[in-house]
């Protein structure tokens, strides 16, 4: 799999470019605030429809536009196919070949992964951070994980409201049977990602890179927030017992206490929690080390290549771990990486396309 050509049209502050990338390994540089960034947002966004800078896809319209638009012909096994993401201010519409397609009609065409030090609450964020870091890696194999996520999170939704409802009510008891009816639905759909949730971080932990940068070893335990209850082998009837026996605290509170949205993914170094007592370096290296993973596990699982995207390369990496990951990824992902130090490029042990970048501008650069 790769990008065989990517127009940008409005899209943070790149007017409209158009990018004809190498096959492997590219590289772009320029000073700061000039759209490497946003170049790699718009890349991202072309895979997952959605951005790994904010959560708010329509910030990347600039003022006085319209809309945000990308577009890419990407090649897979030989074949050929459009994809584009328009986004405006009160929606967002997934084509391709010109078809308007659904979210899990779209996702699994083209495989992103991104590692950026705005992702880096990864490692050192809250929960959420980590059970969205899984559900991301799950979409890129199984896109009809979408729809699971989808139905999941509107009947908590549904639930919630209704809990709030009722902490609200002089008889919150009158609210009980309807929710009741959402939580068999919670038991179903959260069944469904508990399990999916924890088979992943199993094929993590089998492909995050020893040795990469160093003698630490990374280790990954899936958390379920019913863990200190009992065994989650039966993992529904468990949740099931548990949203009866927590009903009357939810009713109190008014919100929803059980379910995997408040699981956690604990990430260790050598026995060492790296949220809490890990250094910026091993942290940032834990981050590396599990992106690498994502895409190693994509390509044992469609033995195809993914895109793989890191941002401002030379604040991650000196120049001896830069080699090692260009090292890894060959041959594993077509890859896209900014830096402000165009030097860092004679790092690359393989072949680059260069590509400067100046208030939004794309210029090809010559090959190194």
């Amino acid at each position: 799999m790769r990008i065989i050509r990517l127009e940008v049209t409005g899209f943070r502050n790149i007017a409209e470019e158009t990018l004809e990338p190498g096959p492997e390994l590219n590289f772009f540089y320029g000073e700061n605030a000039q759209g490497k960034t946003g170049l790699l947002e718009a890349i991202y966004v072309l895979g997952r429809a959605r951005s790994f800078r904010t959560s708010r896809l329509l910030e990347v319209i600039p003022h006085g536009h319209a809309h945000a638009v990308v577009r890419g012909i990407i090649e897979r096994r030989g074949l050929r196919l459009e994809l584009a993401v328009q986004v405006s201010p009160r929606s967002r519409a997934l084509y391709i070949n010109g078809k308007r397609k659904t979210l899990s009609e779209y996702l699994g065409h083209l495989a992103v992964f991104v590692c950026s030090l705005e992702r880096m609450d990864i490692i050192r964020g809250e929960p959420e951070h980590r059970r969205h870091f899984l559900d991301e890696g799950i979409l890129s194999l199984d896109p009809k994980y979408a729809r699971t996520l989808e139905q999941y999170h509107r009947v908590l939704a549904q639930k919630n409201r209704l809990l709030k409802l009722a902490a609200e009510s002089d008889d919150p008891h009158r609210f009980v049977e309807e929710i009741e009816a959402w939580n068999e639905h919670l038991v179903r759909y959260g069944g469904l990602i508990h399990r999916a949730r924890t088979r992943y971080v199993e094929q993590l932990q089998a492909h995050v890179p020893a040795g990469l940068f160093g003698s630490e070893r990374i280790s990954l335990r899936y958390i379920s927030s019913l863990a200190a209850h009992d065994e989650v082998s039966e993992y529904e009837a468990l949740l099931a017992e548990r949203l009866r026996v927590r009903l009357s605290a939810e009713l109190a509170i008014g919100h929803a206490l059980v379910g995997p949205h408040r699981d956690e993914l604990e990430i260790t170094m050598d026995g060492q929690s790296l949220r809490h007592y890990g250094s910026l370096g091993q942290q940032r290296s834990a981050l590396i080390a599990l992106d690498l993973a994502q895409v190693s596990i994509y390509n044992s699982a469609f033995e195809d290549q993914a895109v793989f995207l890191l941002d401002d390369v030379d604040a991650e990496l000196d120049r001896r771990r830069i080699v090692r990951v260009l090292a890894y990824l060959q041959g594993r992902a077509q890859c896209f990486l900014t830096t402000s130090k165009p030097e860092i490029i004679e790092a690359s042990p393989w072949r680059a396309a260069r590509f400067r970048i100046e208030a939004g501008r794309i210029f090809p650069a010559s090959s190194s």
